[in-house]
């Protein structure tokens, strides 16, 4: 018998490791593929778009806010994995007469380390989460020994426009901007507040605009309509998936903020 708590604090006993999965968080149906449970996930949604195979072999049953719940129960699911986050708590209530559902909640690298741990308890693959978590482990410890004589720069996090909105407080995303030695002036607002543009000075004035690839697809006249109401900023296009995506993802985001630094110092944006 295994009995575990979620990220919640909600308790689930299974008489054994579940077997078949359905994951509603791209982020972590790429973190349960790392960890080797590729045979195990019977369905994924529409934005789990890595691994890229996933898309033909495995059962789509709609996207992270809505669902086909005849699908999910067609698959007969031992859980489904779902986030605080990425899916409403109306989905899992209704999930929860299917099978358990294991919600994860990640606003920190710590709670990252955590939810990876879940899995190798969850899932019996232990050896393969401790393997990660040491990975992740040593990856950070070299960045933060590259970022430690890095300046402070300010910065604005923009996720969407129409209305324009910011990664605020107690986001993933502004603990991997804190990562990187970048000051969110909108780090005291709330998790994603819409903002005015033409308040962004007195808000805090960035020296970095960052514009995510997700889930807004900003171009180039938005970044030039963001900058003039800045003092100078520089505008920087940004991968989205690499500030917000919890799990393995993180090994590949060390070195994708290293070159963000280094081509900061060349001042080549």
């Amino acid at each position: 018998m295994i009995t575990i708590q979620d990220q919640l604090g909600i308790s689930h006993s299974f008489a054994t490791a579940p077997k078949r999965i359905i994951s509603l968080v791209p982020s972590q149906t790429e973190l349960l593929y790392d960890l080797g449970l590729e045979e195990r996930i019977v369905g994924i949604t529409k934005f789990c778009v890595h691994p890229f195979h996933f898309k033909s072999t495995k059962k789509v049953v709609g996207g992270t806010k809505t669902v086909h719940i005849e699908k999910i129960k067609a698959l007969q699911p031992d859980i489904i994995i779902c986030n605080k986050e990425e899916n409403t708590q109306d989905m899992v209530t209704e999930l929860s007469t299917i099978c358990p559902v294991w919600v994860t909640d990640v606003l920190t690298i710590e709670d990252n380390f955590n939810m990876i741990t879940d899995f190798g308890q969850l899932f019996n693959c232990r050896t393969e989460a401790q393997k990660w978590n040491d990975k992740l482990a040593f990856a950070l410890s070299d960045f933060k020994t590259f970022i430690k004589d890095k300046p402070l720069q300010k910065v604005a996090y923009f996720i969407w426009k129409n209305p324009y909105m910011v990664a605020g407080s107690q986001t993933y995303i502004d603990a991997l901007l804190k990562l990187n030695h970048f000051e969110n002036i909108y780090g005291t607002k709330g998790r994603y507040p819409e903002i005015e543009l033409k308040k962004i000075r007195l808000e805090g004035d960035p020296d970095l605009v960052l514009l995510s690839s997700e889930p807004f697809p900003f171009k180039e006249e938005d970044a030039f309509e963001i900058g003039r109401f800045t003092h100078h900023a520089k505008t920087i296009f940004v991968d989205g998936e690499m500030f917000s995506w919890h799990g393995s993802r993180l090994l590949k985001a060390i070195p994708y903020f290293r070159k963000i630094h280094e081509r900061l110092s060349l001042t080549l944006f």
